[in-house]
């Protein structure tokens, strides 16, 4: 359940993972459902989110949005990884046995958002994921939490998020191992625990004039499996059509070889409000990250 830990949108990637507080997209459902009440207000909102990993490893992201009264809002959300098939190997045929197996990862999301006062606003995120490995799967139901707070002065906002809660559960399935000994079944699994997360971030935009705008943000990742990291963000727009952004996560698995970087986009309508963003990251030993971004807002 590793996927869960993943965010889906390139904005938070160019900005170094940094989105609990500043996120502005349907990627809310991930990162703080409490903010998926302040996205624009059109009759609907939409989202498109394809990744390309190192590995050939590729996750697509999908989620639609509407406003449900003035103050709330409900979003609903699927994501998948998509790993190819692979070739076994063991450590007596290091080469191959000749079998394959695939691996299939999925999450479909739920979330509502409220905002309780003019500046605050909360967010409940239900999922269903499901992760199978060469025929053994594991389902669970976990849930997230998320706050939103805009002081007001220099729009500086705070978030925080629970994500992950839910029961240990058991994988179920067979799986078959061979052995010196001749083929064995495998189908007694221990209790497995999804990794929980908590953030907390904060962002402000210390330029404001005229037809540029400069945001900067901080956020701490607390995972229950890992070791915490530390993201740094920053995105600079122009007549809040371009924007230009990067970022830097530090104490990251296979670190970053440099700040993460990325572009955006912003294209007004008659009835529709486009925007398309790029983000790139580039890891030490495991390669890049491509990650493209497509939001919709019917008005």
């Amino acid at each position: 359940m590793q996927f869960l830990k993943i965010a889906p949108d390139a904005r938070s990637l160019s900005m170094g993972n940094s989105g609990v507080a500043t996120v502005q997209d349907l990627s809310a459902i991930y990162w703080n459902p409490a903010a998926i009440s302040y996205l624009d207000t059109g009759k609907v909102n939409a989202m498109l989110a394809h990744t390309l990993y190192f590995g050939d490893v590729q996750a697509n992201y999908a989620a639609v949005a509407k406003r449900v009264g003035q103050l709330s809002s409900l979003a609903i959300g699927v994501m998948s990884m998509q790993y190819g098939t692979m070739n076994e190997t063991t450590e007596f045929d290091p080469k191959g046995t000749g079998r394959t197996f695939s691996v299939t990862s999925y999450a479909i999301h739920l979330a509502y958002s409220r905002i309780l006062t003019q500046n605050f606003s909360f967010g409940l995120n239900g999922k269903f994921a499901n992760e199978g490995f060469a025929g053994v799967q594991i389902n669970n139901v976990l849930f997230d939490l998320g706050l939103l707070y805009n002081i007001g002065v220099m729009n500086t906002r705070f978030g925080v998020s629970f994500s992950n809660f839910g029961f240990n559960v058991s994988p179920s399935g067979s799986v078959t191992l061979i052995k010196f000994s001749g083929e064995q079944e495998l189908n007694n699994f221990t209790d497995i625990s999804v990794p929980a997360l908590f953030r907390i971030g904060a962002a402000f935009d210390p330029l404001k004039r005229g037809d540029h705008r400069i945001s900067v943000s901080g956020q701490l990742n607390h995972p229950t499996d890992n070791n915490e990291t530390y993201a740094l963000g920053s995105e600079y727009s122009y007549l809040n059509l371009a924007f230009f952004r990067t970022g830097y996560e530090f104490k990251s698995d296979a670190g970053y070889a440099f700040p993460s970087v990325g572009l955006g986009m912003k294209l007004n309508w008659r009835f529709l409000v486009t925007r398309i963003d790029y983000g790139f990251l580039a890891k030490n030993t495991l390669g890049n990250v491509n990650r493209l971004t497509l939001s919709f807002t019917l008005k």
